[in-house]
């Protein structure tokens, strides 16, 4: 990969006359021009890093972010008072409306006709923006499905149970954010699926590569056109224990009590900041990352990490005095997690202010190790990037390649940014997706830290030499 120019000469005279390394001239200059860049943010990165301290700041004064929260409003202060202590531009707040679900303080998934008579309770988690439960509970049969498309064939065989979606992660693929995404569907759609046929609640199995007893949760969506029921996730061993007794027993019975619900909705805001460009600064580069995090943890890894290394970026670029051609701008969006509305709001605004944006970069997949990026483009945006990937390589961060980019920044696609998503290692990644074990322990600074490079690096680059 690469953008050197591939040169088709007739004559054998003048081939005989360029120098021989004139077919990989334009490449190399280009990486040697920005060499002593790449070690310099690297060196600065690993030797005087923030991102972790960042981080941590972040995650321990804010604590758990779901929109409409006290802990969402705490973020965006900390945000502006983070951009104004590293000197960012133009710093403000972009205000938008958000959803404000309350999970409450009442989770129950039991089996009740146990043997002895006592209920066997499992480790459960209301889903994201469920309905609750009358006081005394729902309950039902229990009946298994791997699909969507099986919920809907029960029929009337479904009336008055419980379905429980309880399809892996496909574990054979490398890739886990392919197998997420391949196994989610039951989880934001389980609710309007059963609903359809009647049953009275659902049980989906947690979105997790490991089998332990940590549930997770994630948003579900309702139809207004179809009976809405409560949602729970249950871990992946209790899902592994109530299909093995669904195997065994002619019958399971669970009672579901949950308390959340949706009040109105509450104002928030984007928090943006940049270093303006000091040539096209009217040409801007988005690094993007949501505020918002689940509640059931700080959400340190989604996407406490990703804010962090936007920020970390700019810093970086700041230190050494790496004043780009073009703006770079961070965006903290509100509200990733359960709605969107932050994205929806700036893309709006891009919308109406004809703001050239020509590429937006998320980091929205955890803080481990860097791999590479994701391009949401054709291979020749591909090419363009990857004929600077020798640049990432101490790094590790090397490899580009066709994919998804982010959901904050995807709808800049259609007002002409390319949008680029920061691959992290993700084997680990849904250990902690939406659970409670999604704090700043379980990330490593130095994984983080280069992450952050890698952002300050290739947002650089795009800055001064352009798409």
């Amino acid at each position: 990969m690469g953008s050197a120019l591939v040169i088709l000469i007739g004559l054998s005279t003048v081939i005989a006359s360029l120098p021989a390394q004139t077919p990989t001239t334009t490449a190399p200059l280009s990486l040697e021009r920005y060499r002593s860049v790449a070690d310099s943010i690297l060196h600065a990165g690993l030797f005087s890093g923030k991102a972790a301290a960042m981080l941590a700041d972040l995650t321990g004064s804010a604590g758990a972010r779901l929109s409409g929260s006290p802990g969402a409003e705490r973020a965006v202060e900390w945000a502006r008072a983070t951009m104004r202590a590293n000197d960012l531009d133009n710093v403000h707040l972009q205000s938008v409306m958000v959803p404000h679900w309350v999970r409450g303080s009442q989770v129950e998934a039991a089996i009740t006709n146990t043997m002895t008579g006592d209920p066997i309770g499992m480790h459960a988690c209301a889903l994201g923006g469920s309905i609750g439960t009358p006081v005394a509970g729902t309950d039902g049969d229990v009946i298994e499905v791997k699909s969507l498309e099986e919920a809907a064939k029960l029929g009337a065989a479904a009336q008055g149970k419980i379905i429980f979606f309880n399809r892996p992660m496909d574990p054979t693929l490398t890739n886990t954010f392919e197998a997420y995404g391949r196994a989610v569907d039951q989880r934001v759609n389980g609710v309007v699926a059963a609903g359809r046929v009647g049953a009275v609640g659902v049980i989906v199995r947690s979105m997790s590569t490991s089998i332990d007893t940590l549930p997770h949760t994630g948003m579900l969506h309702y139809d207004d056109s179809v009976t809405k029921v409560p949602a729970v996730a249950i871990s992946t061993l209790d899902a592994d224990r109530l299909s093995a007794m669904l195997v065994s027993r002619p019958s399971v019975h669970v009672r579901l009590r949950l308390d959340c619900r949706t009040l109105p909705d509450v104002e928030s805001a984007n928090v943006i900041g940049e270093i303006e460009g000091s040539e096209k600064s009217n040409e801007v580069i988005l690094l993007g990352a949501h505020l918002d995090s689940w509640d059931l943890a700080t959400g340190a890894h989604d996407d406490g990490a990703g804010c962090a290394q936007a920020l970390e970026a700019l810093r970086l670029l700041k230190t050494l005095k790496l004043r780009p051609k073009r703006t770079i701008r961070v965006v903290l969006f509100m509200n990733e997690e359960n709605g969107l509305r932050g994205a929806t709001a700036y893309a709006s605004q891009v919308n109406d202010t004809k703001e050239k944006h020509i590429a937006a970069i998320e980091s929205d997949r955890g803080g481990f190790a860097p791999r590479g990026f994701e391009v949401e483009g054709e291979d020749a945006d591909v090419a363009r990037l990857a004929r600077w990937a020798r640049l990432f390589e101490t790094m590790g961060a090397e490899r580009f390649s066709k994919g998804e980019s982010g959901a904050d920044v995807g709808p800049l696609k259609k007002h002409g940014a390319l949008t680029i998503g920061l691959i992290p290692e993700s084997q680990r990644y849904f250990d902690y997706h939406h659970a409670a074990s999604d704090t700043f322990n379980n990330v490593n600074p130095r994984e983080l830290e280069l992450g952050a490079t890698a952002m300050a690096l290739l947002a650089y680059l795009i800055s001064e030499e352009g798409l």
